[in-house]
């Protein structure tokens, strides 16, 4: 099969980091300016669409033929580029930054060609921001450029040029990065799964702009309200700066925090003899910092034309064990709802009753973050149907570990909480329940659940908030040892990990764990291949010293968006697996509900939003059914699922 890699330029008048790939490509300004492309190994040519040219017939057909592999890097945009005006299938195209992340390189095409090492001229051309801004953009009218609003390509011939080679470059950059990793193929089965999240993607859901409109002119007021009471009580012009409040707090009150960050603000007004004014105005501003609409906003500015906003998810989001991240709105980090009455809410904020909404919930804002999750709507006619895996990843750690008194506890009553409390503490379950003293050993039990299952110590109990829940720092080692003493399969699981990390790293042997997770060396890589068939990739991993002075595995790596040198562990490495193993799980959950006649909007962590016709037949059991079936390598794995049906997202 031949392969036909291309990379196009585009102009619209929508920003696409804040509107998104599909209402970029919705507006009437929407263009295609050139067309770059190479079959295989041959020149490099380009279509200057913008100053006239037009695209030859035999790539026209090519586009469209299921014999011609389509390659671009980040083909998501490729293709919805050249749907508006061609024929193309999804499942044709390979995407260079799926694979570039299913090896554990960064996503962006300059960062994984200097991840991969290409010399100079082959890698991203750095004047490229720099022409986009020019030719891709709208611009500001000025004299100089004579009060134009776009600048075309006759404006800057020079600059134009250099637009075209580099978007000549683009394609022989992402060329190379195919060729070097089809060494390292990615399985059928995940471009399945890309294709079918481009699916899920085009779909999209649904919005309910009336809430949307209405939380965002409420939010608005709610700020104005509140700032200028603030600035009645201090006198500052702006009293949301740190600056000019701590200097008012130091005249006021004798006050010289270092920061105004929450942590101190709560010391502050737990203070019983601090004066009322000062608690009065930090009052204000802690409700201030929870006037956040920005999720809203998101939402106003990606919705389309159709009322559904599109593009919430990115495939392999999460290097390596290959979760998925969200996008735009930020759908995988949704604030709870735990108010009861989230339909009379929504009802006040749609007519905007400001103060019926004060009156009835108290905090403004906060009642405005609950309902972000409402203003996901089905379809006219249609509902929601929601369910979610239950504690998946503990299961999954139990299952690969052997950890048999807990894949019991999840085969009958599935009260893991009260189970790991029991085995910590020695007391029978039955007695773990409300109304007996034994009740406070289940909050044990789950900050440990939450905290220890990746060889996490007595920083992880705190992290989750251990001394929040009343424990003391003193508790927190016996929690620890109690925890790995009733778990001592997961225990033995962590070690058995680096031990085989370290040998294949050493060795180059593959190295076999009793659960079939093979560890291998494959010359740039160390491999983990997961019971799916997957691999999570190490990149250039070594044996060196870490930060507390013991051999340790590192590789290198993204984190917190920057490319370097990274260490890890046995937990580290557990934690991978598992979380990848339940990545895959639901990517199978998937498959079966969209083979199943299901329609998914999105998807989040663990949980699935599906859409389906009121009296379409479609229910909640059959959907936990075929979340559920189990592929054959997940066989006596203990999953089980739960959910409910709405007319509006929520967190039940």
């Amino acid at each position: 099969m031949k392969t036909l890699h291309i990379d196009l330029e585009t102009y619209s008048d929508v920003d696409i980091q804040k509107a998104g790939l599909y209402r970029y490509v919705q507006s009437p300004a929407f263009e295609i300016l050139l067309f770059a492309y190479a079959y295989g190994e041959e020149l490099v040519r380009i279509v200057d669409l913008a100053a006239g040219e037009t695209v030859p017939p035999g790539i026209i057909a090519d586009l469209d033929d299921p014999e011609v592999e389509k390659a671009a890097h980040n083909a998501a945009f490729e293709i919805n580029c050249l749907k508006k005006y061609f024929n193309t299938d999804t499942s044709q195209w390979h995407c260079t930054m799926v694979h570039a992340y299913y090896c554990g390189l960064p996503g962006q095409l300059g960062q994984a060609g200097k991840a991969l090492g290409f010399p100079e001229n082959r890698q991203k051309m750095a004047a490229g921001k720099q022409l986009i801004r020019y030719f891709c953009v709208p611009c500001k009218p000025t004299r100089a450029n004579y009060g134009r609003t776009r600048n075309l390509w006759y404006h800057d011939r020079k600059k134009w040029e250099l637009f075209k080679s580099y978007c000549v470059r683009d394609v022989e950059t992402e060329r190379d990065i195919y060729r070097i990793l089809q060494e390292y193929p990615v399985p059928e089965s995940e471009r399945f799964n890309w294709v079918l999240d481009q699916y899920i993607n085009d779909t999209g859901s649904a919005l309910d702009m009336e809430l949307v409109t209405g939380a965002l002119e409420i939010s608005s007021r709610v700020k104005g309200e509140l700032t200028d009471s603030a600035k009645a009580l201090t006198g500052l012009d702006n009293p949301n700066s740190v600056a000019q409040l701590k200097q008012w707090l130091a005249r006021t009150a004798s006050l010289e925090p270092d920061s105004l960050d929450k942590q101190t603000v709560a010391e502050i007004l737990s203070d019983k003899n601090e004066k009322r004014i000062v608690k009065e105005v930090l009052k204000i501003r802690q409700e201030l910092g929870k006037v956040s609409v920005k999720k809203y906003e998101a939402m106003a500015a990606c919705v389309c034309a159709d009322g559904r906003i599109r593009g919430l998810l990115q495939f392999y989001g999460a290097g390596r064990t290959g979760r998925w991240a969200g996008r735009l709105v930020q759908v995988q980090n949704l604030p709870r709802n735990y108010t009861g009455t989230l339909g009379l809410a929504r009802e006040l904020v749609k007519e905007g009753q400001t103060d019926i909404l004060r009156a009835l919930y108290g905090n403004v804002p906060d009642i405005l973050s609950q309902l972000l999750r409402t203003a996901f709507v089905p379809g006219k006619g249609k509902k929601f149907i929601v369910a979610d895996f239950s504690a998946i990843e503990a299961r999954v750690l139990s299952w690969l570990a052997g950890e048999q008194w807990r894949m019991d506890v999840f085969r009958t009553h599935g009260k893991i909480y009260e189970a790991s409390a029991s085995a910590m503490f020695g007391v029978p379950v039955e007695k773990i329940v409300k109304g007996n003293a034994e009740y406070a050993l289940r909050a044990k039990g789950k900050i440990a659940e939450l905290a220890l299952g990746y060889q996490g110590a007595a920083g992880s109990l705190i992290s989750m908030g251990a001394l929040n829940m009343g424990l003391s720092e003193g508790e927190l080692p016996d929690i620890v040892n109690r925890w790995r003493g009733s778990n001592r399969r997961i225990v033995d699981f962590w070690a058995a990990a680096e031990q085989h990390a370290m040998a294949a790293v050493r060795h180059g042997t593959q190295q076999y764990m009793p659960c079939g997770i093979c560890f291998g060396r494959d010359r740039d890589y160390l491999t983990v291949r997961l019971l799916s068939g997957r691999c999570l990739y190490y990149y250039k991993p070594e044996i060196r010293l870490n930060d507390r002075g013991r051999e340790a595995i590192h590789f290198r790596g993204m984190e917190s968006g920057k490319w370097g040198l990274l260490s890890t562990y046995g937990g580290k490495l557990t934690e991978n697996i598992v979380q990848a193993t339940a990545r895959d799980l639901l990517a199978n959950a998937l498959r079966n509900l969209c083979a199943g006649g299901y329609t998914v909007n999105f998807h989040i962590h663990d949980e699935v939003v599906l859409e389906e016709p009121e009296d379409g037949g479609r229910t909640l059991g059959e959907a936990i059914r075929l979340m559920c079936r189990l592929p054959q390598w997940a066989e006596g794995l203990p999953l089980t699922a739960d959910g409910f049906e709405a007319h509006y997202y929520k967190k039940d």
